[in-house]
């Protein structure tokens, strides 16, 4: 009986497959309806950009054109890494990303059990509300907030009781920085971790109760395991990323006194290239920055796919 039901399943499963394929061979205008703008999009945005690249080869001339323009292979590479500001910049980059990953990476995963602990609903989404508007505040904006939070006659001195500028103290530019982007970030990056641990099963929840299990050992017993494969997502594609920090933040809290700690290359990129004008040094140096990224998010991806039973990305 057991047989003939299995066998019944798998029949209706692969005749629905098949009853598939042959809609969507019979109407495939339809579909090409829907995935050409998106595919034309995607070839204008992200493919056809590309071509750029080719300019950090290049001594480039915007009245040449990259066609036009002298090859000077890889002079420009050389250059960067040959400037005695190129360590500092490297190591500001790597600074701020590594710290940010080892201090923001916790606090998503950790408001998400704390809300998972929450049985009234209103409540619930009163506080997800409060954690979440810090996403949608403009980078300018929170850097508005953040000079005038830590300003001489700011709120924070006068709760010290001191007349102390934190933006002109290098030291404090990456405490700044990390705290800031934790606190508009951490509510809104716990949505993926809150949804996983919908998944977590009430039953597992209750026995472990009943059995006498504590607050940790709850988590890490039923709750962990739901969200498991989420973390190890995310800690890959950030952990990619380390380079990837965008100049908005940094070049906003930046200041003649601070830039020992706040010039990265990002920031760099962006005053030679559209300050200084030496497009093919920038893009040189942006390109740089990205096959960096690649590396690392393929030697983070096998290390994590060794420690996580063969599980990556």
């Amino acid at each position: 009986m057991k047989a003939s039901r299995s066998g019944t399943v798998a029949v209706s499963a692969s005749q629905r497959v098949h009853n598939t394929g042959v809609y969507m061979a019979r109407h495939w205008q339809l579909y090409l309806i829907f995935i050409l703008p998106a595919v034309v999009l995607t070839l204008i945005f992200k493919y056809m950009p590309m071509g750029g690249i080719l300019i950090a080869f290049q001594d480039y001339n915007p009245f040449q054109g990259i066609l036009g323009s002298e090859w000077v292979g890889l002079e420009h590479f050389q250059r960067f890494m040959s400037s005695p500001d190129f360590q500092r910049y490297l190591v500001n980059t790597l600074k701020l990303s590594v710290y940010g990953l080892l201090w923001g990476f916790p606090v998503p995963i950790i408001l998400a059990f704390l809300l998972n602990r929450i049985e009234s609903k209103k409540i619930k989404q009163k506080i997800q509300l409060v954690l979440y508007m810090p996403n949608f505040i403009s980078v300018i904006v929170l850097c508005g907030m953040v000079r005038v939070l830590l300003s001489v006659t700011g709120p924070l001195n006068g709760l010290l009781h001191t007349s102390i500028n934190f933006m002109t103290i290098p030291e404090a530019f990456r405490p700044i920085y990390i705290i800031s982007g934790i606190w508009q970030g951490a509510g809104w990056s716990s949505i993926m971790y809150t949804a996983s641990l919908s998944n977590a099963s009430k039953d597992l929840k209750e026995a472990a109760m009943i059995d006498g299990a504590n607050l940790l050992q709850q988590i890490m017993t039923v709750e962990w395991p739901a969200i498991k494969d989420m973390v190890v997502i995310q800690f890959i594609l950030q952990a990619g990323n380390i380079m990837s920090i965008g100049f908005e933040k940094a070049y906003a809290l930046q200041t003649d006194l601070n830039m020992q700690t706040s010039e990265i290359i990002a920031t760099y990129v962006y005053k030679r290239g559209l300050i200084d004008g030496d497009y093919s040094f920038s893009t040189a140096v942006g390109l740089f920055n990205t096959v960096v990224n690649v590396i690392l998010l393929i030697a983070v991806n096998k290390i994590v796919a060794k420690m996580n039973d063969g599980k990556g990305l």
